[in-house]
């Protein structure tokens, strides 16, 4: 894993997702917790790719326009930078008109079963 690689998911988003479904607002447009979902999926399969087991630590992004169930969406993370085991990705959704959301989210690498037994699994 190296700054600059990149991983693209492609989505379409999906009734359940909307706002008005999740309660995170009233209307039926794709919601804010769906979008940084999507964009946290992405930049943990970037980092599966690569070996990596990771838990998100932090989300800074900007959610910059709306779009409806159906929609064909394209989410994209790259890594731009690793800190020991934290890495950070610049994350990115887009649809046919343009970017939608954007910024940054944090990952930290992890060993999943002392990760676990911290938690008393």
């Amino acid at each position: 894993m190296n700054t600059g690689d990149t991983y693209r998911l492609e989505h379409t988003v999906l009734e359940r997702e909307t706002a008005d479904k999740i309660g995170s607002g009233g209307l039926p447009v794709y919601s804010t917790p769906s979008m940084i979902e999507l964009m946290e999926r992405t930049a943990f399969a970037l980092a599966k790719a690569g070996n990596a087991d990771t838990v998100g630590t932090k989300v800074d992004v900007a959610h910059l326009r709306a779009c409806l169930a159906g929609t064909a969406l394209v989410s994209t993370a790259e890594l731009t930078g690793i800190d020991g085991r934290r890495l950070v990705f610049r994350v990115e959704v887009e649809d046919g008109e343009g970017v939608i959301g954007s910024g940054t989210h944090e990952r930290f690498i992890i060993d999943p079963e002392r990760f676990m037994s911290k938690l008393g699994k």
